[in-house]
């Protein structure tokens, strides 16, 4: 299973991850059209097992068929698979791979590695997937163990423990994939509304998933320790804990008298918890999307746009770059020259990255939400949610999925793809690999705001 990266080195890094990607979407799109995958015994026609196979590799759970209610154990095994590569990342999987059969391990996947898992070096990075590996074991498996004490008593012993499996991958890799379509089709966690422990696990599962391996390898490092955290984990954590409580905050005030209005105080608070990590970026609900109101609505775009860190189960523009942006702005509005955090100055060149991916994620939703709207009748809020939804790799969406025609479905499918794959790698892929010659151009002043 060892990647000969030697005989493709004409690809540039970026180009393997992509096609990698590819290359999984296209065979569990294969797999779930069989007739074996759906429950009817029939074939699912190919657009629809791709879009399905696309939005479980890219871990984002937007879906035109319900999962439970379409999908035989066959099929909702290959979704889970897809789930659990496409948050591990091929390239870790295939390494873990050769691993365990004793492969060498050489300088080019190494690079690889580096580049898929989010690690800024490529010294320890073998060690840090030995580390993501058992994280990723043991976190799945004590969701496992605790979701089951909730599902067992009612759905039995076997199928409350595969249920509960089958959610705490999904939650950890950030996918938003449910098999809760027994209690009603795309209901994915409403019925469990009431159930604080159902939430918070998965919530915990989500938050854990979304903050990314780096931070991960940092914390178990350096313990509870902050103060020796790198700058990138502080940043990461920080923002992440300011996104949620504020999140929480504004959800409890705008929902209370939409979605939460048939809740107790209690269950206000831990919808409130649950609503403001989900869109980064799970995609489970337990409320009805379309009974939030239209400040939740706004609320979760633009969550679903931030999303979580790099190197993670999630998508988004990532909390970093949000984080930069904004510490950018700061340092602007202030006339400095350099941005700092926690007494450190950022590199120069991460400005611009930022400001490239934010810029590339935007042109990408307005520009497929204006595609979208001149082909199918739906209202432009709707659009624009679901295309955040599926570039955010989120999965959240406000009952148009299975409403969309072919078209409007190809352009989701990129959309999902370009989300996980990240803005930068996108940037990078898009970006031509030619030496420019060092010419510094005259200087002029130009009017800005």
């Amino acid at each position: 299973m060892n990647l000969n990266i030697r005989k493709t080195n004409h690809l540039r890094y970026e180009q393997i991850i992509v096609f990698g990607y590819l290359l999984i979407i296209l065979a569990g799109g294969l797999l779930l059209c069989l007739p074996i995958a759906s429950r009817s015994g029939n074939w699912t026609p190919f657009l629809n097992a791709l879009f399905t196979a696309t939005s479980a590799t890219c871990v984002t759970g937007l879906v035109v068929y319900d999962t439970y209610t379409y999908w035989t154990l066959f099929g909702q095994l290959v979704i889970l698979c897809l789930v659990q590569i496409g948050g591990l990342g091929f390239m870790t999987v295939i390494t873990l791979l050769s691993m365990f059969l004793k492969r060498n391990i050489g300088l080019h996947e190494r690079k690889l590695l580096m580049l898929s898992s989010g690690s800024p070096v490529i010294s320890g990075v073998v060690r840090l997937i030995r580390r993501i590996a058992i994280g990723t074991l043991v976190i799945e498996a004590t969701g496992t163990l605790i979701l089951a004490t909730q599902f067992c008593p009612s759905m039995g012993f076997v199928n409350g423990l595969y249920n509960a499996l089958f959610h705490s991958v999904s939650a950890f890799c950030n996918a938003g994939f449910d098999i809760m379509g027994k209690f009603g089709a795309f209901s994915s966690l409403t019925t469990f509304q009431n159930n604080p422990v159902v939430l918070l696990t998965v919530a915990a599962l989500i938050v854990i998933g979304g903050i990314g391996f780096f931070v991960w390898n940092d914390i178990a490092i350096h313990k509870l320790h902050f103060r020796k955290y790198q700058l990138h984990s502080k940043l990461v954590l920080s923002v992440t804990a300011i996104l949620i409580v504020l999140g929480a905050i504004l959800f409890f005030f705008f929902e209370s008298g939409f979605s939460f209005k048939d809740l107790s105080f209690p269950e206000k608070i831990t919808a409130s918890i649950f609503q403001s990590i989900t869109p980064r970026t799970a995609g489970f609900n337990s409320v009805s999307m379309e009974a939030l109101s239209e400040s939740g609505h706004l609320l979760t775009m633009i969550l679903m746009f931030i999303g979580g860190s790099p190197g993670s189960t999630a998508g988004g523009i990532k909390v970093t770059t949000f984080a930069v942006l904004l510490l950018g702005a700061v340092a602007s509005s202030r006339h400095n020259s350099h941005i700092t955090a926690f007494k450190r100055r950022l590199d120069e060149g991460i400005v611009k990255q930022a400001s490239a991916i934010f810029f590339l994620y935007l042109t990408l939703v307005l520009t497929a939400t204006i595609l979208i709207c001149a082909v199918q009748s739906f209202e432009m809020e709707d659009v624009l949610f679901e295309t955040i939804s599926a570039i955010g790799t989120v999965g959240l969406n406000r009952g148009i999925t299975t409403a969309l025609n072919s078209f409007s479905r190809i352009i989701l499918i990129l959309l999902m793809f370009a989300g996980r794959v990240g803005g930068l790698t996108l940037a990078l892929l898009l970006a031509e690999n030619r030496n420019h010659a060092i010419l510094n151009r005259p200087v002029e002043k130009i009017l800005i705001g």
